[in-house]
């Protein structure tokens, strides 16, 4: 990993490895929302399993910017997040320039390499993101069929994950193959975002389906109670 820099423009600050690419960002003045469109549509779970009861546990690979951690922190307080997170430069710069709430019993910061902390955990999640890259913008085995299969044992019953793949400069047909190889084909892969992301949300036990009857419901009423507006994610999936 190169090295950890930030940078702010227009309100916004950045999480760099070194290099140009992105790796996380905070608006200033709303901390809480999530400025990144990719990391928005990440939380599409959140409408696959509506209710103010779930998620009740997260597991969050690559802390970046925090940007989900602050979000769960503020809008889902009884969530228990557990980040695990291989650079310890990568949780100090979280803390120093993007306020990464402190650790608490509904917050764990694991130091490790996640492949192998899942290969030996026994824990079980209601979601898992996944979304952990180095400062070339690659995941190693963290786009591997052992490790997504470990994220599906990982997963308690209707548990979901969800994983950022990057497209900047190769197809994502081939990790996509290996997701869904995992799990079983229970895939959906979202339209890319345009600043070169897909969305990739997998389940554990049923397809990734949005009940028709509620999903623009849900996402109205997810919208009201988190500022999270996921109705032009539907309106791109001609879901809603």
């Amino acid at each position: 990993m190169g090295s950890i820099e930030v940078s702010e423009k227009d309100g916004v600050r950045y999480l760099h490895f070194g290099s140009a690419l992105v790796q996380g960002a905070m608006r200033v003045a709303r901390p809480w929302s999530l400025e990144l469109e990719y990391t928005r549509e990440m939380l599409l779970p959140l409408l696959l399993r509506p209710g103010r009861a779930w998620p009740r546990t997260v597991l969050q690979v690559g802390l970046g910017a925090a940007s989900f951690t602050r979000f769960l922190h503020r809008h889902f307080p009884k969530t228990r997040v557990t980040v695990v997170e291989i650079s310890p430069a990568v949780v100090a710069a979280a803390r120093l320039s993007f306020r990464l709430p402190p650790a608490s019993r509904q917050l764990a910061i694991e130091i490790a390499e996640a492949h192998e902390w899942l290969t030996r955990s026994e824990r079980r999640f209601d979601l898992v993101l996944v979304d952990g890259f180095d400062d070339e913008g690659n995941a190693g085995m963290l786009e591997s069929v052992p490790f997504y299969a470990n994220c599906r044992r990982s997963l308690a019953e209707g548990g979901m994950l969800a994983a950022n793949l990057l497209t900047r400069r190769r197809s994502v047909a081939p990790v996509a193959r290996r997701l869904r190889e995992a799990f079983d084909g229970r895939v959906l892969l979202l339209p890319p975002c345009g600043a070169g992301n897909t969305v990739a949300i997998a389940a554990a036990d049923a397809d990734p389906v949005i009940d028709p009857a509620r999903r623009h419901e849900a996402a109205l009423a997810l919208k009201a109670r988190t500022g999270l507006d996921l109705t032009t994610t539907l309106d791109r999936l001609s879901l809603r």
